[in-house]
């Protein structure tokens, strides 16, 4: 607990500078929420989970911050665009965007899966990311200058028996993030992904709940012995946003106990 007060003594801020968060209701998208709003940004909460997204702002004015939830879903491009035009009539402007929303469900083998299952985990994580990336870069193309993190995952990086659809969005975010971080490089737009190991979220909780023997593991599997809390994943969501990181775009961040330097 020391070292984790320590480091958020030296934290980094945010005053002045709004921040939009999608899939934050809960999990790492609550906990990246929370960490700008802890830093001083305006927080803009979107998700589908309305009690959830809700919840999230609430928390976030509690403490003293700036929030304000919009319900949107990342798969239909009219609710992404007026997400993004809520944010700047709110607070005038968007800095920096963490696309967190994303879909993870019980996986079958390549030849047993259902393509409805293949249709949604591509939908809200591949086209949901593109949707959302495609209106946070027309605003800050406007303004010159902004950052986008892109929520991947450590099978981006690696295989995944049982779950070759969702391994396969995520090695896709890494196409997204790269192109577009070339494209818009000299615009002054940084555009990363940001590639988590295993983390204690109610989405892992429910995915473990169908084959409790799956912890011990998937613990194994993380050289750390663990799984990361969402608040670490939010500290390297903020550093990738913050001025720190002022040279570092089409990136693939691991932040996963080192799962994929195996």
């Amino acid at each position: 607990m020391k070292g984790r007060k320590e480091h958020e003594a030296g934290a980094i801020a945010f005053a002045g500078k709004v921040a939009l968060v999608t899939g934050a209701a809960s999990g790492i998208g609550r906990a990246v929420a929370l960490a700008f709003g802890r830093a001083g940004a305006a927080v803009v909460v979107a998700d589908i989970a309305v009690d959830g997204g809700h919840s999230t702002a609430a928390m976030i004015v509690e403490s003293g911050g700036k929030a304000l939830f919009v319900p949107a879903n990342v798969t239909r491009e009219t609710e992404v665009a007026a997400l993004v035009d809520k944010t700047v009539s709110q607070y005038g402007r968007l800095d920096c965007a963490v696309n967190c929303a994303g879909l993870f469900e019980e996986g079958a083998r390549l030849s047993e899966l259902d393509e409805a299952v293949y249709d949604r985990i591509m939908d809200v994580n591949v086209k949901g990311v593109w949707l959302s990336m495609k209106y946070q870069l027309r605003q800050m193309g406007k303004q010159g200058g902004g950052a986008i993190v892109n929520l991947s995952s450590a099978f981006g990086a690696v295989g995944a028996p049982g779950q070759a659809v969702y391994a396969a969005s995520k090695h896709a975010l890494a196409g997204l993030t790269k192109s577009a971080a070339l494209e818009y490089a000299k615009e002054g737009i940084r555009v990363n992904a940001l590639c988590p190991g295993a983390v204690r979220t109610p989405m892992l909780a429910r995915a473990l709940s169908h084959e409790p023997s799956m912890e011990r593991k998937l613990r194994a599997a993380h050289p750390m012995g663990r799984f990361a809390e969402a608040g670490e994943i939010a500290d390297a969501a903020l550093w990738l946003c913050s001025a720190q990181a002022s040279f570092v775009t089409g990136h693939e961040l691991s932040v996963d106990g080192g799962f994929t330097a195996m």
